[in-house]
């Protein structure tokens, strides 16, 4: 039974040797944030129809009761592309994937106008689906984007 003791002892220690031996050639790792580039930076989010009609309902709604604004609509979209993408990333941070776009609106008076807009995944009612918040030029009338959609571009 001793013997077994020794044994024993004998391997242990030298099983705990060899670890710490390669421990010291093996370099730790960090638990630092490590960024991670997307795979895909662009996708068709800008122009979804529906991110698209959600402003121009959303306008129409803004036009006829904020007070001061012409009385017109969003007929089309043109001119649709993402200007920034920012990933998800640690969910003590920030959790969300945003999507910076820009568009060109054509309204019922006959005038374009430039219009800024960020989706949000996963930002909508209850966290189902998307957020969307848009400014589109000239129709900030209380400058809730900063003057000029400047927060949006």
């Amino acid at each position: 039974m001793a013997r077994v003791s020794t044994l024993l002892a004998t391997a242990f220690s030298t099983a705990l040797g060899a670890a710490l031996a390669i421990s010291s050639v093996v370099p730790a790792l960090s638990a630092d944030y490590l960024e991670r580039a997307p795979s895909q930076t662009y996708d068709d989010t800008c122009g979804r129809s529906g991110v698209l009609n959600r402003i121009a309902s959303r306008f129409s709604y803004q036009v006829h009761h904020v007070p001061g604004l012409q009385q017109v609509a969003i007929q089309d979209f043109s001119e649709v592309h993402q200007q920034r993408y920012e990933p998800s990333r640690d969910p003590e941070m920030s959790a969300v994937s945003r999507y910076y776009c820009q568009a060109t609106a054509h309204l019922s008076d006959g005038n374009q106008r430039p219009v800024w807009y960020v989706v949000e995944e996963g930002m909508g009612f209850a966290s189902i689906g998307n957020n969307v918040e848009f400014c589109v030029a000239g129709f900030d009338r209380w400058n809730v984007y900063n003057g000029s959609c400047r927060s949006l571009k």
